[in-house]
């Protein structure tokens, strides 16, 4: 026979609402918040493209260093191709990391990406080449660290123009090299930007020649540089830009290889890493005149950091942070290189 009466059927679910009550008032009273997360208990990922590149190399280091002051973990990985970084998430899920950093293969595999994220529950930010969705927009709703692509740009063109100045060189005579990856929207901005200074101190359109490269590697850019070169031969003087200086140095090569002087080139780059400070170390001087350098370790550790204070503190980092460089040369390289902690 059952001793339950209306009575005690009306109070077990009091019983339980006020038990309820009692355990959320416990929690609260305590230090820990809905939101935050103990330092100890945070790890994250730095997913790069290229982990072989100076550039990659510099922004993981700079996070990990981080990490190790402010007490979180750091996993860096390589995402090389799409395979590659959905494999990485998984790592980073089975390791409970709560978030990723990643400067993607490929823009377009955001929305991909981003799916994958979401089945783990992570935060993700992108650092910079920027997540493109299915309708060839960027992904507003995908913190992002990355350079002004078309001011740096135009700082190279400006350079190229202010030092083809320098040397005497009449612009109607002169041959631009533009190594392109114009899949890549971050490349089409920077060389857009060249271009459009260079057009503005005076270049011919005409004298402007394109070098569509595969990949973003020294090695494409010397494939894709060199029939050009051959193709060109009426020029003495060219001047080369491209996304980042690992291209402009694969062009340089090209253009020591078709027999051109270091005097007939100037060759300005992107980024001021490891691949520039080799250049400027040569003991004779080369086609490559400069390199507009931005702060790999400030973009590795600002992102990792916004991505930090996101997961500890809920506080979600803006949409789109744009960086600017400064031009580094033979010259001064060692000035500006221990100017922006490079």
């Amino acid at each position: 026979m059952s001793l339950t009466t209306p009575m005690t059927r009306t109070l077990r679910p009091m019983t339980r609402t006020l038990l309820g009550m009692a355990v959320g008032l416990a929690l609260s009273a305590g230090p820990l918040t809905v939101q935050a997360q103990s330092n100890e208990d945070v790890k994250m990922g730095f997913i790069v493209k290229k982990p072989e590149q100076a550039w990659f190399i510099n922004e993981q280091e700079a996070a990990t260093k981080l990490g190790e002051k402010k007490g979180f973990e750091v996993v860096r990985l390589s995402g090389e191709d799409g395979q590659e970084v959905l494999s990485a998430i998984d790592n980073l899920n089975s390791q409970g990391a709560q978030g990723f950093v990643i400067c993607p293969p490929d823009v377009r595999l955001g929305p991909a990406i981003m799916n994958r994220a979401k089945q783990y529950g992570m935060k993700v930010v992108t650092v910079d080449d920027r997540f493109i969705g299915g309708d060839g927009e960027p992904m507003e709703n995908v913190p992002h660290l990355g350079m002004s692509g078309y001011k740096i740009g135009e700082q190279v063109g400006n350079a190229i123009a202010e030092e083809m100045d320098n040397r005497g060189w009449d612009p109607d005579e002169v041959a631009a090299l533009r190594i392109t990856n114009y899949e890549l929207p971050t490349a089409k901005e920077r060389t857009d930007g060249a271009t459009a200074a260079l057009l503005e101190s005076g270049f011919k359109k005409d004298n402007i020649f394109d070098a569509p490269q595969q990949n973003t590697d020294t090695s494409s850019a010397f494939s894709a540089a060199s029939p050009v070169f051959s193709k060109r031969g009426d020029f003495e003087h060219w001047v080369i830009y491209a996304l980042n200086e690992e291209s402009v140095l694969g062009g340089v090569r090209a253009s020591e290889q078709y027999g051109l002087d270091p005097e007939q080139v100037i060759g300005v780059g992107i980024n001021g890493s490891g691949a520039a400070f080799a250049e400027f170390s040569r003991e004779t001087p080369t086609g490559f005149h400069g390199t507009v350098a931005v702060s790999s370790t400030m973009h590795g550790r600002q992102s990792a950091d916004n991505l930090y204070q996101w997961i500890t503190e809920g506080e979600k980092p803006p949409a789109n942070t744009e960086t600017t460089g400064k031009l580094m040369t033979r010259d001064n390289w060692q000035d500006v290189r221990e100017e922006l902690g490079l």
